[in-house]
């Protein structure tokens, strides 16, 4: 992480009290998240307990302002904080629900809601006493966001609303759900509304836990709305704008959520060289066989590539660029990376990387998610084209 890279206006250069913060990031990390996390990720259990240590030393509040309870931390520190906690810690579930909530119910809040709700829900998210959930994804639609056969119907002061969400994130612990839903039939993309729904509401109903291949330790679950009646004052924005607030939030989480993998990514790469020059096969350390160092390059030339990536989608976002070139690149490139020096890893380490107690083919369960959240690998690559002025 040291150094500078300096492209047009960009200057990845660090300074002291960046590199300050980094260090007490890895080291609050290190020294308060990672006990027990093989039994909670056999477990599938989400602590709560480190989910309000995180929010104590500030995580939560990171991109917040500080009139909402936050800390205003600019995003390029920001990033570099995720990244050091990625790299702190080894429970990447938990590391997960606090992107969810960061980038997709947070942000939303701050640039679409009214004051009123930005009181009301801000300060609990960056302090912890409140968990956000955002529930977008339907069993029916899943790349195609916008197929949403969840209803609103305005009635007087208040919203109904009818329909099922799945794979949310924090379901099971939120306090507050960002829902989706379409208030104008035929409209597309253009009927879609957002709705901020408080737990306990009568008529939304939170389903069992969803056992998942990795981030078990991320609770997620189906939500399902029946009847459900919310004062019109939840509604996140004007009616109609559910797209654009949707697009902002997926700008925002391709570009910052593997920021934490970038992290854990540099871990891999340290506990592999470290392996491979310990490790000795027909008299001689395993990393002076070309084939295993060759591995070793390649999971360097990706973390160095991945984390530039991720400096220039997060630059980028901070110029409040509406673009969606730069999180597309950095979602589809970071994730592939990560899951191809995981397997990496896994093949330096043997039979000793298949085993699940020395905690090497965690990162491959954890990071094959990378490939499918916040639009999959293959919409990625469409985004992408449509950038270049193709048409696929």
């Amino acid at each position: 992480m040291e150094g500078s890279l300096g492209v047009g206006n960009m200057d990845f250069g660090l300074t002291e009290e960046q590199f300050d913060l980094r260090n007490a990031t890895i080291r609050f990390a290190q020294e308060n998240l990672n006990d027990d996390v093989f039994s909670r990720d056999k477990s599938s259990e989400f602590s709560r307990k480190k989910w309000e240590k995180c929010a104590d030393f500030g995580i939560q509040a990171l991109p917040i302002t500080k009139q909402h309870g936050g800390s205003s931390t600019d995003l390029m520190t920001t990033m570099l904080l995720m990244e050091a906690l990625g790299y702190g810690c080894q429970d990447q579930g938990l590391l997960f629900s606090l992107h969810a909530q960061m980038w997709s119910v947070e942000l939303p809040i701050l640039n679409f809601g009214t004051e009123q709700q930005k009181t009301r829900y801000l300060p609990g998210l960056c302090k912890g006493t409140l968990i956000g959930a955002h529930a977008m994804t339907e069993p029916g639609s899943g790349s195609d966001a916008f197929a949403l056969k969840t209803r609103a119907e305005r009635e007087g002061d208040s919203y109904t609303l009818n329909g099922s969400k799945t794979f949310v994130t924090n379901a099971t612990e939120a306090d507050l759900i960002l829902a989706f839903a379409t208030v104008a039939s035929g409209q597309g993309m253009w009927g879609v509304s957002a709705f901020l729904v408080e737990r306990g509401t009568e008529g939304c109903h939170i389903g069992k836990k969803l056992e998942k291949m990795g981030l078990r330790t991320s609770p997620m679950a189906q939500v399902s709305f029946e009847n459900c009646r919310i004062p019109k004052d939840n509604l996140l924005g004007s009616e109609g704008q559910g797209s654009a607030i949707f697009a902002h939030s997926m700008a925002w989480e391709r570009s910052c959520i593997l920021a934490t993998t970038v992290g854990a990514m540099q871990r891999q790469l340290e506990k592999a060289l470290a392996y491979s020059k310990e490790r000795r096969q027909f008299g001689k350390r395993i990393g002076d066989f070309q084939l295993v160092a060759s591995k070793i390059v390649d999971m360097k030339v990706r973390l160095e590539t991945s984390r530039l990536l991720l400096y220039h989608a997060a630059w980028r976002q901070s110029q409040e660029s509406k673009t969606t070139l730069e999180p597309a690149l950095a979602k589809l490139y970071i994730s592939e990376c990560a899951v191809q020096s995981a397997l990496d890893a896994i093949q330096i380490h043997g039979g000793y990387g298949y085993m699940s107690e020395f905690e090497v083919e965690r990162d491959l369960r954890d990071f094959l998610g990378g490939r499918l959240y916040s639009g999959t690998t293959e919409i990625q690559r469409v985004i992408i084209a449509r950038c270049l002025g193709l048409s696929p």
